[in-house]
């Protein structure tokens, strides 16, 4: 009995020490998390550092516990950064006295819906400008992926690692289709839609892409590929028939042949990279040259614009990821909380002027008509401008229908104008385990939403009016928006995937450029000289760091491994289609889901 004692005793003792370490060491992190540091000084000749492992989004970086964590107490993962933010603080460098100089280098690492081509073309605008302000822009690769290579390649002179190779294998998109993994499990699933290039549905329906769904892919392929080739093509100096022949013949270019064609300057190691930068500042082998890293210039900047005095602000909303009912959780947009905020921001006084910027490729029929309802009445006391990020499309296309303009980048994927139901059921497999269900109901169609029977053919036909009415809504939006009569409409629609390029070409959109562009245009059809932005969702404070750390697992799973990005992409897939939470069961949405390598 004494040894049992001392065991329970022992036991409490440890885990009250545990607690209190644990505490302690929560306290020291979340006070080192969120205890503003003392200001930066930017030495003279300081040479920005841009390293781009990281993912960049549309959005200020949304709550992440563990990143913050990892920020505080010791080397941090992967970083987040807001596109705004880097070309905000690439053009602030270039006319910047302190910063001499930029130096580039690491691979970007896309999650979600960060990333993409269209934000890494704003990027790109970005260093260009910096490159015109005839400061040396210098990049160092290893193994640089096709995105990489895109956002480097405006460079004044890339180095490679000798034991390194350039990706120009072109682009890819693979989509997953589980019919026969649903029947041989017993899953039965149903669908209706309207379009028919709305491809969504196939994943359940089908073996492989329908020709119309190929046709629509490998023509938004080409238009993206086409736009990475132009633009690499303009700042090598090399035309795109010969990029093309590269891709086509190589694929992978290794240092010696991508230095005979023009696609790096020269062949070297990382240290040489840095005498290179030393040498250009004038700093003695040896010696650390003066520089300051991107993310913590961007934060001199941001302390030194407080607005004050300045009381005409211009909201901007990042509608960034899958569209769904109610609050929606963090990295989602949830129809009501985005409403809501709209509803409060156009009743600011100080609100002269609201940019929406939209990455997403839609959701839920019901949350995106709940967003377009406040920002067409947004419309109505002041001017709203949309910016398409890398992706607007079905519920992201909705939303932005009743806008001053629309601009979009050239490799913006959007249209997808159309709408579909998924009506799954899991009869067969509940009943080879046994489970069998039966019921009672008052009207015929009182149980046509359960999910224990196939729908009859009469229950198929009224949910196909339903999806052929919101159809016809959504055509009306895209008319009276687009100044275009219903039947143009659905020429364009059917629920097909567009360029940014072509969605200007047929009227969809209004003018190429990027949210910098959009911004403006809202300041001048406001008629306001000077303003200060006000962003939503703004940066998480610590009570939205603590929610998403009680309520949800974010424990990271492997990062760049085969392995990893796998199984991610698994879990996007997951929790995309659990994100599906529309009470009718009808979605505007693109394809589960649209990745492109």
């Amino acid at each position: 009995m004494k040894t049992f004692v001392k065991i329970v005793l022992g036991n409490l003792v440890a885990l009250m020490l545990f607690g209190f370490v644990a505490v302690a060491f929560f306290g020291v992190a979340i006070t080192a998390i969120f205890v503003s540091e003392e200001p930066t000084k930017i030495s003279r000749d300081s040479v920005l550092i841009f390293d781009m492992a990281a993912n960049i989004t549309d959005a200020p970086p949304a709550a992440d516990l563990w990143r913050a964590l990892e920020e505080a107490v010791g080397p941090a993962g992967a970083p987040t950064y807001s596109l705004r933010s880097v070309t905000a603080s690439i053009r602030a460098a270039a006319s910047d006295p302190n910063i001499s100089s930029m130096f580039i280098h690491g691979n970007l690492i896309p999650e979600n819906y960060g990333s993409g081509f269209s934000a890494l073309r704003e990027l790109r605008l970005a260093l260009q400008e910096f490159r015109r302000s005839g400061k040396p822009l210098l990049a160092y690769v290893e193994n640089p992926a096709v995105r990489d290579y895109y956002a480097i390649s405006v460079s004044d002179q890339i180095m490679m690692n000798p034991f390194g190779m350039v990706g120009l294998n072109g682009l890819a998109s693979q989509q997953v289709f589980i019919r026969n993994a649903l029947e041989r499990y017993g899953v039965g699933v149903q669908v209706t839609r309207a379009g028919r290039y709305k491809a969504a549905v196939e994943m359940f329906t089908e073996e492989q892409m329908s020709e119309a769904n190929r046709s629509q892919m490998e023509e938004l392929l080409a238009d993206l590929w086409n736009e990475i080739l132009l633009g690499v093509g303009k700042d090598r100096g090399l035309s795109p028939d010969a990029l093309q022949r590269l891709a086509d013949s190589r694929g992978f270019i290794e240092p010696d042949r991508a230095l005979e064609e023009g696609l790096v300057d020269r062949v070297g190691y990382f240290d040489e990279a840095l005498d290179a930068l030393r040498e250009l500042t004038g700093t003695r082998a040896g010696e650390r040259f003066p520089q300051v890293d991107l993310n913590t210039y961007a934060g001199t900047l941001e302390r030194g614009s407080s607005g004050r005095g300045n009381t005409a602000s211009i909201a901007v909303v990042y509608v960034e990821g899958d569209i769904v009912d109610g609050e929606g959780r963090i990295g989602s947009v949830g129809g009501s909380r985005y409403a809501r905020e709209i509803r409060r921001l156009r009743q600011d006084p100080n609100i002269r002027a609201m940019v929406i910027r939209v990455n997403s490729p839609g959701g839920s029929v019901s949350a995106a008509e709940t967003i377009q309802r406040e920002i067409a009445r947004a419309r109505e006391t002041m001017p709203v401008v949309v910016s398409f990020g890398t992706m607007a499309a079905s519920g992201g296309y909705w939303i932005s229908t009743h806008s001053d303009r629309i601009y979009a980048q050239p490799n913006t994927i959007t249209g997808s104008i159309g709408v579909f139901g998924i009506l799954p059921n899991i009869q067969e497999i509940a009943n080879r385990f046994g489970v069998t269900f039966d019921e009672v109901k008052t009207a015929q169609f009182a149980d046509v939403f359960s999910m224990v029977r196939p729908k009859t053919e009469e229950e198929m036909e009224r949910i196909q009016d339903m999806v052929d009415q919101i159809y016809q809504d959504f055509l009306k939006r895209v008319a009276d928006g687009r100044g275009m009569s219903v039947e143009d409409a659905d020429k364009l629609a059917q629920g097909r995937i567009w360029s940014g390029s072509e969605a200007l070409r047929l009227n969809l959109v209004d003018e190429i450029g990027g949210l910098s562009d959009a911004i403006a245009f809202a300041g001048e059809k406001a008629g306001l000289v000077s303003w200060r932005l006000q962003e939503f969702p703004r940066p998480a404070d610590l009570a939205e760091i603590l929610s998403e750390m009680l309520s949800t697992d974010q424990s990271p799973l492997a990062g760049r491994h085969p392995m990893g990005r796998l199984l991610q992409e698994l879990g996007s897939d997951y929790e995309a289609l659990h994100r599906l939470n529309d009470p009718r069961g009808l979605y505007t949405r693109l394809p589960f889901s649209l990745r492109i390598r």
